[in-house]
């Protein structure tokens, strides 16, 4: 059975993630399971850092906001006239908006509806926020080639075809 975390191996932790304040982010309830080695599955700072631990290790990361969310970006705020909305819009709600260079589609949510306006913000609700991991390395295995040609995990906790 393998133990330590390298390239190519699906990793399940156990975490918690709060900010810097000791708020609870995210309660871990459920295991993060993810694939090892440069496959985008997690923030690329938290991946280094777990390179080469081993099951049972427990380690706790800084995230600053450019290695997480990043930071928050004014220019992501929009003020839009409500006609452009659905009579039946909520403070909350998301919609996904092509970026104007056309390249990303951006998630905006919904902060403020007033006088004929809406407020809309494109930024990640954790945007600007430094984030703090808790993780313990819970189990480690050896991807199969399907998992590292599809770059994701399959199976329980991963991905589904």
């Amino acid at each position: 059975m393998q133990n330590e975390i390298v390239k190519n191996s699906v990793v399940t932790l156990n975490y918690t993630v709060r900010d810097t304040d000791g708020a609870v982010i995210d309660d871990g309830q459920h295991p993060l399971v993810y694939l090892h080695g440069g496959y985008d599955g997690i923030f690329p700072v938290l991946e280094e850092t777990l390179h080469g631990k081993k099951v049972g290790e427990s380690f706790q990361v800084k995230l600053q906001p450019e290695d997480a969310f990043g930071d928050y970006d004014e220019e992501l705020i929009l003020v839009e006239d409500a006609k452009l909305f659905p009579d039946n819009i909520e403070v909350g709600m998301s919609f996904e908006r092509t970026s104007d260079d056309g390249e990303d589609d951006v998630i905006y949510r919904i902060t403020d509806i007033a006088d004929g306006k809406v407020v809309v913000d494109g930024n990640h609700p954790l945007a600007g926020v430094a984030l703090v991991f808790e993780v313990t390395v819970a189990e480690v295995r050896a991807a199969t080639a399907e998992e590292v040609s599809h770059g994701h995990v399959h199976g329980a906790g991963g991905h589904h075809h």
